[in-house]
């Protein structure tokens, strides 16, 4: 009796293995890759509010600390305006990075292939 579940288990078992084999580039290449999107969306969404890119750009004329003299307006400009100008590089190099690991996503199993073939040959 062991020995009949023990086959029929072992089929159901290989079953599944292939077809989750033959299931992984169609998951890879769809919902994986659109969970991966949303990923990285909300990860530059909150690289952005951590920045406050969107605050500095809205107060920039706005003076700083109520100084409404043109002095203080002057510099409260020039402020915001060096502010804006580096945490927006920073925003694209994380927005550049976070497109890389798009772009590495949809390269890795073409790579991974690709070197299993190598190896065989």
């Amino acid at each position: 009796m062991s020995s009949n579940s023990f086959v029929f288990y072992s089929i159901k078992i290989l079953a599944e293995l292939v077809t989750d084999i033959l299931y992984f580039p169609l998951w890879w290449y769809s919902r994986g890759l659109f969970n991966l999107i949303l990923g990285v969306k909300n990860f530059l969404v909150d690289k952005q509010k951590s920045l406050a890119l969107l605050v500095w750009i809205r107060n920039i004329f706005r003076p700083m600390f109520g100084q409404y003299d043109w002095q203080g307006m002057i510099i409260s400009f020039f402020v915001r305006l060096v502010q804006i100008i580096f945490r927006s590089i920073f925003m694209l190099l994380w927005s550049i990075l976070a497109l890389m690991v798009i772009i590495f996503w949809l390269i890795l199993p073409i790579l991974v292939a690709y070197e299993i073939i190598f190896q065989l040959i």
